[in-house]
């Protein structure tokens, strides 16, 4: 069974993917181009502590 949704979202991807002939680096200036016109406040959250060392296979490793 497919989900229709997902495949509408899967069709719109791909689209525009291809509308950047696949170029991650022109689809990524596209995006923050979009970001910046959007007018939405970027906010930047610093990582938090424990979640990073609960689930970092460095914090087992350095324990």
């Amino acid at each position: 069974m497919q989900d229709e949704i997902v495949v509408e979202i899967h069709q719109i991807r791909e689209e525009y993917a291809k509308s950047f002939n696949y170029n991650l680096d022109a689809i990524f200036a596209d995006l923050q181009k979009q970001q910046v016109e959007s007018g939405w406040e970027i906010v930047k959250l610093s990582p938090k502590r424990n979640l990073t060392k609960r689930w970092s296979r460095r914090s087992k490793n350095s324990q």
